[in-house]
C-alpha cells in the first residue's frame, strides 16, 4: 500500500512537470525568459535524475545479488533479494522510458 502511495505521488509529480513544460510553450500571456528559465531547470533536472538513476540501479541490483548469495539457504532472504533486484530493474526500465517518452514528445513540438 505505501509502495502504491509513492508511486502515485511520483506519477503525479513527473505528469506535472511534463504538462508545465509542454503548456509553457502555448500560454499566450507568459513572459519568455520566464519560460524559457522553467524548460532549462526541467531539463536539468531531468538530467540530473537520469544520471543519478543510473549508479543507484546498479548499486541496488549489487546489493540485492549479494543478499542472494549470502544468505545461506535462508529462503525469506533469498525472496527479498530476488524482489529487489526486479523492482530495481524495473524501475531502472520505467525511468529510462519517461525519458524515451519525453524526448519523443520535445521532438515533436
Amino acid at each position: 500500500m505505501k509502495n502504491k502511495k509513492i508511486f502515485f505521488i511520483i506519477f503525479t509529480f513527473l505528469l506535472f512537470i511534463i504538462l508545465i513544460v509542454i503548456l509553457a510553450n502555448y500560454s499566450f500571456g507568459a513572459d519568455q525568459k520566464l519560460v524559457n528559465t522553467m524548460k532549462k531547470a526541467f531539463e536539468q533536472i531531468q538530467d540530473w535524475l537520469i544520471k543519478l538513476a543510473t549508479p543507484a540501479a546498479a548499486v541496488a541490483v549489487g546489493v540485492g545479488v549479494f543478499m542472494k548469495k549470502f544468505s545461506f539457504g535462508d529462503e525469506e532472504r533469498m525472496r527479498i533479494g530476488k524482489k529487489l533486484i526486479k523492482s530495481t530493474l524495473f524501475s531502472y526500465a520505467f525511468i529510462l522510458a519517461v525519458d524515451l517518452i519525453l524526448s519523443a514528445i520535445k521532438s515533436l513540438i
